[in-house]
């Protein structure tokens, strides 16, 4: 399973989300503590919010651990949202365009999970796509097209939230149509550029593991917490659906049983 990092706040260095802290992304990605699969090293990816709406993004397919030139962006690399991600691949191929975290518009996300039976369900999935996005996947993977077919329902009009969990929601329908049992497992972070979306879903009650924390100068959202002496990791419960917005806003939380139609 992939690892992932995201921060929202005042502006700092990405060293301090994806290096310096003792148990930091770029070490999970070496030796993961909470995951099934300890190496995450099929690749990884930063994006990030500046003066553009649309972000930024940078992906590799080599190990984090392993990129002088992550480190050394790293260091000098400032904002107040950020995403890292380091993979364990599942579905697709080891390839850059499988990376995440995936951009379109000023929109972000990251995926840490599985469709179940996603083989079985790729070409269903792929048909629900509008000729405009369809025409945006670039790689293989259950991620990418999950992100695509949210953004569908977000150009409908559909708020974030609720466009996410409709497309959980209709893809469990369709694995029990097709009786599949493997799990739909979902941890995820999307992004707008002025708020994260956070997510920790399953259709086993096993969802991938996500943490929040608050600090002086603004959130933080991971897969491990980046250092076990810290105070405040909070594991986020199964279902939880999360908004983080900066200054006062802070953090909203609600529960989500997947396969309960929004």
């Amino acid at each position: 399973m992939c690892r992932l990092a995201a921060y929202l706040g005042e502006p700092l260095f990405l060293e301090e989300l994806i290096a310096k802290p003792r148990h930091s992304l770029m070490r999970q990605s070496l030796r993961a503590e909470e995951a099934k699969i300890v190496t995450n090293g099929d690749g990884f990816g930063i994006g990030w919010y500046g003066e553009r709406e649309q972000p930024g993004v940078y992906r590799e397919v080599m190990p984090a651990w392993s990129d002088d030139n992550l480190l050394a962006l790293s260091q000098t690399l400032s904002s107040r949202l950020f995403f890292a991600h380091v993979r364990a691949a599942t579905a697709g191929g080891i390839a850059r365009q499988n990376c995440h975290p995936f951009r379109w518009g000023r929109y972000l996300f990251m995926h840490n999970g599985q469709i179940g039976g996603y083989p079985l369900l790729r070409r269903s999935l792929e048909a629900q796509l509008p000729d405009e996005l369809y025409g945006e996947r670039r790689g293989g993977t259950d991620s990418e097209l999950l992100f695509l077919l949210m953004l569908a329902r977000m150009q409908a009009g559909t708020p974030a939230q609720d466009a996410v969990l409709q497309v959980l929601d209709e893809t469990l329908a369709l694995m029990r149509e097709r009786s599949i049992t493997a799990p739909l497992r979902f941890a995820a972070v999307l992004a707008d550029g002025e708020r994260l979306h956070a997510f920790r879903i399953a259709s086993d009650a096993q969802p991938p593991t996500l943490y929040l924390r608050r600090c002086e100068t603004g959130t933080i959202i991971a897969s491990e917490p980046l250092c076990e002496d810290e105070p405040g990791w909070q594991m986020l419960p199964d279902g939880a659906v999360v908004t983080v917005e900066a200054g006062a806003a802070g953090v909203q939380m609600r529960r989500h049983e997947v396969g309960v139609t929004v």
